[in-house]
């Protein structure tokens, strides 16, 4: 089935990015239209880490991503956008400046295309332990959607990056104990994190990986830890939270004539893509001294919605001028 309406722009992906391009495209007077092939908005933020602390937007010292992800959509909505949920597009095609979106459930029709698509469809990154798989869904997590779950528990964190010190200093005030673990001797989140961590009360192994999984066939009691030189240590638990990133892959995106590099895609200053009128911003995008944070992504979306504009109606400005713009 295809839909008939001809949109100024589509934006493929509804995480942070996607949700404040649309939010701007209103302001620009754009008809929009959001795909997104999760059952709800948000992406990886509003999926994985609703109930953790982001602190890299400016304006909030500290919000929860599910706080975070509502305001974006009631800013969202200030564009009336059509949003279509569950629908992965498949293939993009432009014939006569029309592009057609061919997704799993139908067509769609667009004059220009923002591709905020994040990393992509995504997995967590599994522990690769003997009998892991059977603690899935009991006590064995790969994200945190109830802080509340683990009151006055033992929890064991898994991972060095931001995630997993996030997780771990959150927890750090609910559980009754909180150990990370890590299999280098150093971290790779932000130098701030890595202090207020060895502030805290968290008991950090590094550098350890985990060698083995005790339980019975409801849950896991303790965790075997082990350096390279072969010392083993167990630590008792009662949750055990694995951060190790996320395994991504673009799918169809890649089949599109998009110029790409490893699993993104390139752009320019515009956030223009190889292929006129259709753009990328947000993690996706890649240009030389790209930073991945969503503060950037946020940053890149006008940008990129701007640009948009002036593609749809040549007659527009780039930028709508402010009286801070205005010289006499």
């Amino acid at each position: 089935m295809t839909n008939e309406k001809i949109f100024d722009i589509t934006i493929i992906g509804g995480g942070p990015a996607g949700l404040f391009a649309a939010f701007y495209a209103g302001l620009r007077n754009m008809s929009v239209k959001i795909i997104d092939s999760l059952g709800q908005l948000g992406g990886q933020v509003g999926e994985l880490y609703p109930d953790k602390y982001i602190y890299d937007i400016g304006g909030f010292p500290k919000i929860l991503g599910k706080d975070f992800i509502q305001n974006l959509i009631e800013q969202a909505n200030y564009a009336s956008p059509e949003i279509c949920l569950n629908e992965t597009v498949l293939n993009v095609e432009k014939q006569e400046e029309i592009f057609t979106l061919t997704t799993s459930k139908g067509n769609h029709l667009s004059k220009s295309i923002l591709i905020t698509g994040g990393i992509g469809a995504f997995e967590p990154r599994k522990l690769n332990v003997e009998h892991a798989a059977d603690y899935e869904g009991k006590n064995l997590h790969y994200a945190v959607k109830d802080l509340s779950l683990f009151r006055d528990s033992k929890v064991l964190v898994c991972g060095g990056g931001d995630s997993a010190l996030d997780w771990s200093l959150m927890l750090n005030d609910i559980a009754e104990k909180v150990t990370l673990v890590h299999r280098r001797a150093e971290f790779k989140a932000h130098e701030s994190s890595v202090d207020t961590l060895y502030q805290s009360d968290v008991e950090v192994k590094i550098p350890y990986t985990v060698k083995e999984l005790k339980g019975d066939e409801e849950q896991i009691h303790s965790v075997i830890l082990a350096d390279k030189e072969g010392n083993e240590e167990t630590v008792e638990t009662d949750h055990v939270i694995v951060n190790y990133g996320s395994i991504s892959s673009l799918g169809p995106i890649k089949s599109w004539g998009l110029e790409m590099e490893k699993n993104s895609i390139l752009v320019n200053s515009k956030m223009e893509t190889n292929i006129e009128g259709i753009y990328a911003a947000g993690d996706i995008a890649a240009y030389e001294g790209k930073v991945k944070l969503i503060a950037v992504g946020l940053g890149e979306a006008p940008i990129a919605i701007n640009n948009a504009k002036k593609y749809v109606d040549p007659s527009s400005r780039v930028q709508p001028l402010h009286s801070t713009s205005i010289f006499k």
